[in-house]
């Protein structure tokens, strides 16, 4: 049985097209198989549209808000009763049509496949903030990632469960994906335009989620934070030095403004920076601390079906 989780926000163009290509693909490979649908508290209709689907293979959650990609994920796996899991986007940008692709290698053995892009045909306003993201993370990070690898993959339920013992609330897929390890093997595809609507995702969101990346898998930044400082304290014991051995040779000089002016900066700034990157740990170990739950579900299909249809909440 082949799991397709789809997470979903504002997709509500693209539902009725995602089914009915992944359905005929399905039927043709003659593979049992579910479509689940995770509603990222679309406010669209998303759901309206997931519901009118006639697909008995089809399963969804609805989430109470947006609770992000991360989490959707998350809930998917929990939801999928499959022996491979199909991960992709709901926005047309990962083509069904490379499903039995994914579907080969597995069956000879690989618990991941990953679908890699092909950036040639990319916008470069996306193409160049992508290539500085991996290379910013596999500079920093524990984790290797390789450019144009990203969620539209498949993975064994071997794999699956290993990633469900991950009970932290700051997620970053990406890296938890090579984390986790297994055999993998790589399927490359071309890139592909969404098929409606607008893309939520902007450079801003970009650098938050490569520090999310960043702080996730390594502890780095705080290294560097410690040998920055050791640097600073270096230099400044040679320029005091300096200073001293001046003063003794020529007396004392008038005091200098710029180096006065220029070492309060130095300092300033990169204490300031560094109370930043220990404020980004410290953040994310208060939210750990919590132990809220990663999502909040309104309904869902196996609810709806425990209530003989009913459309309620949970």
């Amino acid at each position: 049985m082949i799991s397709v989780v789809i997470p979903v926000f504002n997709e509500a163009e693209n539902i009725t097209m995602l089914d009915a290509e992944i359905s005929s693909i399905m039927q043709v490979i003659e593979h049992t198989y579910e479509i689940i649908f995770i509603d990222d508290g679309s406010q669209d209709g998303t759901l309206s549209k997931i519901r009118g689907l006639s697909n008995p293979n089809i399963r969804f959650v609805s989430f109470s808000r947006n609770f992000g990609k991360e989490a959707a994920l998350l809930a998917g796996l929990k939801m999928a009763r499959g022996d491979a899991i199909v991960i992709m986007d709901g926005d047309m940008q990962h083509p069904p049509s490379l499903i039995p692709d994914l579907i080969r290698p597995y069956e000879t053995g690989f618990d991941q496949v990953v679908a890699k892009r092909n950036r040639v045909e990319e916008p470069l306003s996306r193409r160049l903030p992508s290539k500085l993201f991996y290379r910013l993370m596999n500079v920093t990070s524990t984790v290797k990632l390789v450019d144009g690898e990203g969620d539209f993959r498949l993975i064994s339920r071997k794999v699956a469960d290993a990633i469900l013992l991950l009970s932290e609330n700051n997620r970053f897929s990406k890296g938890i994906f090579e984390w986790v390890g297994f055999n993998k093997t790589v399927v490359e595809f071309d890139h592909i335009e969404r098929g409606s609507g607008i893309s939520t995702f902007n450079p801003l969101k970009l650098l938050d989620y490569a520090i999310d990346g960043i702080s996730a898998f390594n502890h780095r930044p705080l290294r560097s934070c410690f040998y920055l400082g050791l640097a600073v304290l270096v230099v400044s014991l040679i320029y005091i030095l300096y200073m001293f051995v001046n003063i003794m040779v020529n007396g004392i000089d008038v005091p200098g403004y710029f180096t006065i002016i220029a070492s309060l900066l130095l300092l300033g700034s990169i204490q300031l920076f560094s109370l930043g990157i220990i404020g980004e740990y410290v953040g994310r170990i208060y939210i750990e601390t919590k132990d809220r739950p990663k999502y909040i579900v309104k309904t869902s299909s196996d609810s709806d079906s425990a209530q003989g249809g009913h459309h309620g909440t949970e």
